[in-house]
């Protein structure tokens, strides 16, 4: 064979194990994140102190191709903002030009009593907008006269009186005797009909969009408030949440005392997913008008969005109302879950709380950061900590807020105290100590009351101690008194899987590797990917000569670990030892072969022939799938040292594949000491894995 490497009689299983160096101080960086990442190229197997690795790198296996698909959808129909049928409230008071929460009527303009609208005219005549293109019943206004300052569709401003000749272009200003609005435009959609507006000086516009966004820029530089908030409406009305924001901004700041121009702006931060900022807004609207019904509604809405139902229930049923049905069965829905989730949480069913949290998310309360994070702490408890940080990553990040949600309470604790108690939890769990105790300390801050808080920050404090003395015992060789300190520390935290790593590498020092094995078993019930933990067992398996649970999991560590030589190494050493165990010869097994090549049939018989086992892939070099299976096939030589692989292309050895009978690419074959054995037709990577370990033994 042309394998080259280091020759099996080079290698040290001692030189492996003794290569454990101290990783355990973490230092924390500029963003307040535990910076202990293990060094994997040292291996250093006597080390207590190893960050528990929780996200790897992978790539797709080569014979998988994934694709993602991204489908963006925008709505203005979520719950608190402007959809939804229109809630009357007797009890509010009217605001001029308030973003309706339903949708516009054709017809005449309502008023509010208290709000009559403004006529610069002083008639009472009708103010609706009409637009006509073609033929159509419209009364239009004569052509010579139009009223001042009216914008034409060709951009030519018309003064009263001034003579024009008749134009062809089916863009004329609709009729009424009162004034158009503030310079409103209206342009052609087409053939016939007319399309009345009831609100004065709306933006109709079914062409290019060039006329609406030059209408917003005089909107954003108008002095007038209500102008700049009726080309918001429209913008709004047409999915264009950002403008319409930028609108709204520029009327609270020409306005600043209006609460309707703070509620339209929280309606636009909810078509953007910005709930928490749409909350304050409604919060100050109602705090510049108390009476102000429909912006109780809209944060009512937001609210239980967040998961706050009581506060929501005081905005929703505000001086009697009674609230949109729809609205009125998610919170019912949501405090029901909520409910139950509490309860669930209480006596330790946490399966219990996890159904019912995603539950009560499903129902309504989609933005409800507590909820995700009782989701976090669920999996905590359950020992399924693999998406833990991914959920957190996700969650709504909130400030109290100074008017409904800062007193709120989730299962007993403060809101913003409970996401700190949960977060240290997992901080700890994760080896990052010194992280959980400044978020434990946090949750005192906010809730020093709290019972559940206080065991928490004062446990999180032992156990970061102990651990502490535990490395530092580590560092002086000072196993035994280490193994106490760490035993302390799980004691108090007895799902504490770093803990567990640490005290397998004191027992490991010690010559005990079957109590090493113990506790790098529970590491790995509460953490399966736990490398370090797999490290040490593995090394503690060839220590008693267990030899076939050791290249099981060096097998694994040679997949998560693949550029990583000194778990090669002790992977082939592994299976060399597992060979000589069962009385099985051993031949030519090298560290670092590669694939050979083979260019005739008597070399082809040859190799074949010798002893241990071949794996053959007859290819086309140019055929895409030979590629992608051949690079595969350089990956399993690395991974399994012990088997002969071989690649024949059929091309250019027409005499190998006619006397392999081979009619299809990719085919393997597997020979045993000159036998063929097995035959594989395009085989999937985790098929032909299956079949190359199978074979290993």
């Amino acid at each position: 064979m042309s394998n080259t490497g280091k020759p099996i009689s080079d290698l040290s299983l001692d030189s492996l194990s003794d290569r454990f160096k101290d990783s355990s101080l973490s230092t924390v960086d500029n963003n307040n994140f535990i910076n202990n990442k293990p060094d994997f190229r040292e291996l250093d197997l006597g080390s207590p102190v190893s960050p528990l690795r929780t996200t790897r790198a992978s790539g797709p296996t080569p014979n998988s191709l994934t694709t993602t698909t991204t489908t963006t959808s925008s709505s203005s129909s979520s719950s608190g903002s402007v959809s939804g049928r229109a809630v009357q409230n007797p009890a509010s008071k009217g605001h001029s030009g308030e973003l309706s929460d339903s949708s516009p009527t054709v017809g005449a303009p309502r008023t509010r009593p208290g709000h009559a609208r403004s006529d610069s005219c002083g008639s009472t005549g009708s103010h609706t907008l009409i637009y006509s293109g073609g033929s159509s019943s419209v009364n239009s206004p004569s052509l010579n006269v139009l009223p001042t300052g009216n914008i034409c569709p060709s951009g030519r401003i018309l003064k009263t009186g001034m003579a024009t000749r008749q134009s062809t272009r089916t863009d004329v200003l609709g009729s009424g005797t009162g004034n158009y609005g503030h310079g409103s435009i209206m342009r052609a959609g087409g053939s016939g009909g007319g399309v009345a507006s009831n609100m004065k000086g709306n933006v109709m516009s079914s062409g290019s969009s060039g006329t609406g966004g030059d209408l917003v820029k005089r909107a954003m530089v108008s002095l007038d408030p209500e102008e700049v908030k009726r080309v918001g409406n429209e913008q709004y009305k047409r999915g264009h949440f950002a403008e319409a924001l930028n609108l709204y901004e520029r009327a609270v700041a020409i306005s600043p005392a209006n609460a309707a121009y703070r509620s339209n702006r929280a309606a636009a931060l909810t078509g953007l997913g910005r709930v928490v900022e749409a909350v304050r807004e409604c919060e100050e609207a109602v705090r510049l008008d108390p009476s102000y019904g429909r912006a109780h509604q809209r944060l009512g809405s937001l609210l239980i969005r967040l998961g706050q139902v009581e506060v929501a229930k005081k905005h929703l049923y505000y001086a009697g109302h009674q609230p949109d049905a729809t609205e009125l069965h998610k919170l019912q829905a949501v405090e029901k879950h909520l409910s139950r989730c509490s309860d669930a949480r209480k006596i330790g069913d946490w399966k219990g709380a996890l159904r019912e949290g995603d539950a009560a998310i499903a129902a309504g309360a989609d933005y409800c950061p507590q909820l995700f994070t009782c989701r976090a702490e669920s999996l905590l408890k359950l020992q399924q900590l693999d998406d833990i940080d991914r959920i957190l990553s996700n969650v709504t990040k909130i400030d109290p807020s100074p008017y409904c949600c800062s007193q709120s309470k989730f299962f007993g604790m403060l809101s913003e105290a409970y996401l700190f108690y949960v977060r240290a939890q997992i901080e700890m769990a994760l080896g990052r100590f010194e992280n959980a105790v400044t978020f434990a300390e946090k949750a005192g801050k906010i809730d020093p009351r709290n019972i559940e808080v206080s065991i928490l920050l004062k446990n999180v404090k032992l156990v970061a101690r102990a651990r502490a003395r535990g490395n530092d015992l580590f560092k002086s060789e000072r196993f035994t008194e280490a193994c106490a300190a760490y035993g302390e520390g799980l004691r108090l935290d007895p799902s504490n899987s770093v803990l567990y790593c640490n005290r397998a590498a004191c027992w490991f020092k010690l010559g005990m590797w079957e109590k090493s094995i113990e506790d790098c078993n529970h590491a790995l019930r509460i953490q399966p990917n736990y490398t370090k933990a797999l490290l040490r067992r593995a090394a503690s398996n060839s220590k008693l000569e267990q030899w076939a649970d050791a290249v099981r999991d060096y097998e694994v560590l040679r997949r998560e670990l693949p550029h990583d030589n000194e778990v090669a190494e002790s992977l082939l050493h592994a299976q060399v030892a597992l060979k000589k165990f069962r009385g099985e010869e051993v031949y030519n097994m090298k560290f670092g072969g590669g694939v050979e090549n083979i260019s005739g049939l008597e070399q082809f018989r040859t190799e074949i022939s010798s002893p241990g086992v071949s794996v053959v892939h007859f290819e086309i070099a140019s055929n895409p799938q030979c590629k992608r299976v051949s690079s595969f096939l350089d990956i399993l030589c690395g991974r399994y040292p012990s088997i002969n692989f071989l690649k024949v292309d059929v091309e250019g050895s027409p005499d190998v594949a006619n006397a392999e009978n081979v009619r299809t690419v990719p085919t393997f074959k597997i020979y045993k000491n000159g036998s063929r054995v097995k035959e594989i037709v395009n085989p999937t990577s985790d098929m032909l894995e299956a079949s190359v370990r199978h074979y290993s033994f």
